[in-house]
């Protein structure tokens, strides 16, 4: 189970370890960056059968092998040992498609591929999900045409592999050289790099010639130089409410019961928001695993609002009929400006920013020019709308 935690808090970026959800201060190596209720890691994930052991690998050791993967995506099904037994070194990436910290790592793993696959690597993505849609085999191999995957990917929805490498977020890479061990691991984004560097010398220790290949070629995005601090993850349903590492809704009537529909009524104007939490306004039900608008109604009036510091918003979102709905966005009480606007918004004739919710994925909401402490609004008409979790980030646009 994930261990709750009762004080909402921020995320330090000079620690930061940028793995989705929320991580469990005790088995966390980065555990030692929290205090006075500041968390030193934004969105790193527990297993639902978080080991006693710490999380990943002992380098060194004999790698485990694939458990319980189906639905290959790019190739047959592979195995650890089949692919040793060419020669192969290893790289394994557990991610999600609707995690924001992975999205932004795949540029490097298609890049890794495209270079060293023809010298000795095999990049195996682990799709292991977080929300129950992302379970769907059509889903994932959308998501992987979307973020051009061209490696194989295959679905890990038992987390059976997840459990055998022991490992506890997203992203997550393992490393295993061609003699079976592990070489190297890396929780999070970042050390792209050292991973890379970590590759080669694998390759070269395999008998593989790499020295002609050229390193690097993918910039990475940078931190906003100004941010010290950001708006954690927030989740809509109540497993995460209930039991993960923090209280994300602000109003007692959401946790007198799970799958209940309630009118709630949001704070006075004026009133100022707790960071961390989000208010609702208007009829809503607690799902497991998301907020869900509790009626249809003639204009967006019923709403979610939430304080945040960061950069850039990014909202996870469904419809459970399928339908596409829209979702108007206002930022301090209005529409959207271009300049602060997210991949996925539009603007109406009339100067709305919206977006349209027409799969179950990640949106991209809000991408800020400079990092800000603003509230944000998302209004919708339609009962398909659905909210699993709001992520945030402060890295600079074009970095």
């Amino acid at each position: 189970m994930r261990p709750a935690r009762l004080v909402p808090a921020f995320v330090i970026l000079t620690v930061l370890v940028s793995a989705c959800g929320d991580a469990d201060p005790a088995t966390s190596d980065a555990a030692a960056g929290i205090v006075a209720g500041i968390s030193a890691t934004p969105e790193a994930t527990r297993t639902p059968q978080p080991s006693t052991l710490g999380p990943g690998l002992v380098r060194g050791s004999t790698a485990p092998e694939f458990a319980g993967l189906e639905g290959w995506i790019n190739s047959e099904a592979l195995t650890v040992q089949g692919l040793l037994d060419e020669n192969r070194v290893i790289l394994v990436d557990f991610w999600t498609y609707t995690c924001i910290n992975c999205i932004r790592t795949l540029p490097f793993l298609r890049d890794w591929h495209e270079k060293y696959a023809e010298h000795g690597l095999t990049v195996v993505g682990v799709h292991s999900p977080e929300f129950d849609f992302e379970e769907l085999r059509p889903n994932v191999v959308e998501a992987t045409e979307r973020y051009a995957l061209g490696y194989p990917v295959a679905q890990d929805n038992e987390m059976a592999t997840w459990q055998a490498f022991n490992n506890a977020f997203w992203p997550a890479k393992y490393l295993i050289g061609a003699d079976g061990s592990v070489r190297f691991q890396h929780f999070g984004e970042g050390s792209y790099d050292k991973t890379e560097r970590e590759i080669r010398e694998a390759l070269t220790s395999a008998g593989y010639d790499v020295e002609a290949i050229p390193r690097g070629g993918v910039n990475a995005q940078r931190l906003d130089p100004h941010a010290r601090a950001i708006t954690r993850e927030l989740y809509g349903g109540y497993e995460r409410n209930f039991t993960s590492n923090g209280v994300y809704a602000a109003q007692a009537a959401y946790y007198e019961a799970p799958d209940r529909t309630f009118e709630y009524q949001d704070i006075p104007a004026g009133a100022e928001r707790n960071h961390n939490q989000w208010y609702l306004h208007g009829v809503w039900r607690n799902e497991r695993q998301a907020l869900v608008h509790g009626r249809a109604t003639e204009e967006p009036s019923d709403y979610i609002a939430f304080r945040f510091v960061a950069r850039s918003v990014n909202v996870v979102l469904e419809s459970p009929s399928e339908e596409p709905y829209t979702v108007v966005v206002e930022i301090d009480g209005r529409p959207l400006t271009p300049k602060e606007a997210g991949g996925d918004i539009t603007f109406t004739d009339s100067g709305q920013s919206v977006i349209l919710v027409d799969e179950p994925r990640m949106y991209a909401v809000v991408e800020l020019p400079v990092l800000g402490d603003r509230e944000l609004r998302l209004l919708s008409a339609s009962e398909d709308f659905s909210l699993f979790a709001v992520t945030f980030g402060a890295y600079t646009t074009g970095a």
